[in-house]
């Protein structure tokens, strides 16, 4: 420190400042290693930089978004990704921060109940015209030949043996498997960081709310998630339908994000989080509220089996202690964060904007209706 900080201030090479180095001087020095052009005492600072010792190395400081408030560094666990390559930006005013999710979960959230009441009108108009096709579908099939063997007619027949419930999250689980494969190409770990992992420290925002819903980095984090989603799928599809549970698990995703922003923030704990866990515990909530009698049981322990009001209950004891005391393997504020929402919806939600989603119906109807004779002229 001694001889960085000489270095430092020393302007010329006076006695007081010139240690001996190797019994001579600094002046000594430089007339032995300096141009001849260069000996006059107005040139001593440029000379001094040869004399002095090389600059000391810049001490590397930890990245804001791998510690909190209090200094303790964040440690990844197996269900993310590594991001130390990742330059993650805290706001310096973190509320602010939670503006452009906010306004996000909000207009996703209507645009999701909206599209999906739009969804169920159009279904049910087309039920009648696809009633008489597969009527006629079944006459061709009893006249035409089969063929034994067929792998097409095979996965038709499997296909039609799977509820509403299956084949509606089978899309779900399919969307999960590319998501997970695209995190083993090494070209794209980049991107999908930015935008299929949620940290209120990065500088995209809104987008990965939605996107890592549909993210694993993990293959047991991700098999874990599909199997309870599969397992629930006909029951929840059975509570609300098709279209309103696609409306649920999309929200679901943006809203236990947004509460893993509001904890996140509020705690200086900044990470990144990815997973369908915070959607599937809204599935779970939902179905344990409306059948609080039903048998559940754990998936390794099939022989214990317990109420689902009682699982539900566990649940969010588990997470509540989990995110007040910080706990890093799992993103605990997403969980209860989603376990709340179904709960809410299937209770008091249900009447609240499903029950009201007529107008908006009315006003698809009037355009689909009215909508061709504007642009059409006599005939």
């Amino acid at each position: 420190m001694a001889w960085r900080g000489w270095a430092q201030r020393g302007w010329g090479c006076g006695q007081a400042w010139a240690p001996q180095v190797g019994g001579r001087s600094c002046e000594e020095l430089t007339a032995a290693l300096a141009p001849p052009r260069l000996l006059g005492r107005r040139f001593n600072f440029f000379i001094q930089q040869k004399c002095g010792f090389r600059k000391a190395p810049r001490k590397v400081e930890p990245r804001r978004s791998d510690t909190g408030t209090s200094g303790t560094a964040y440690k990844r666990t197996a269900l993310i990704p590594p991001v130390e390559e990742t330059v993650f930006y805290p706001s310096p005013y973190p509320i602010r921060t939670l503006v452009k999710p906010l306004f996000f979960t909000v207009g996703f959230t209507g645009c999701a109940f909206g599209s999906a009441a739009i969804w169920q009108y159009e279904s049910l108009k087309s039920r009648v015209q696809s009633y008489f096709d597969g009527i006629k579908a079944d006459w061709l099939d009893s006249i035409r030949p089969q063929k034994e063997g067929d792998f097409r007619k095979e996965i038709n027949k499997w296909w039609n043996n799977l509820s509403d419930g299956q084949r509606t999250v089978t899309g779900i689980i399919a969307a999960n498997v590319i998501v997970f494969c695209l995190w083993r190409v090494p070209s794209l770990q980049r991107t999908m960081i930015r935008y299929f992992t949620s940290n209120p420290a990065s500088k995209v925002l809104c987008s990965p709310m939605l996107l890592s819903t549909f993210s694993h980095f993990s293959l047991l984090h991700m098999a874990a998630n599909m199997y309870v989603l599969w397992s629930f799928s006909s029951s929840i599809v059975n509570i609300l339908g098709q279209e309103q549970f696609m409306a649920v698990y999309l929200s679901a995703g943006v809203i236990s994000n947004f509460v893993s922003y509001v904890c996140k923030v509020a705690t200086g704990r900044y990470g990144p989080s990815l997973g369908a866990s915070g959607a599937i515990m809204t599935v779970l909530a939902a179905v344990c509220t409306k059948i609080p009698e039903g048998r559940l049981a754990i998936i390794f322990l099939p022989m214990f089996t317990f109420t689902a009001g009682n699982a539900l209950k566990a649940i969010i004891a588990m997470d509540t202690v989990g995110m007040i005391l910080g706990w890093k393997f799992f993103d605990h504020a997403a969980h209860l964060g989603g376990t709340l929402f179904g709960i809410w919806y299937v209770t008091y939600g249900h009447e609240l904007i499903w029950k009201n989603r007529e107008p908006l119906v009315k006003i698809w109807h009037e355009m689909r209706t009215n909508g061709p004779r504007k642009g059409g002229g006599s005939k």
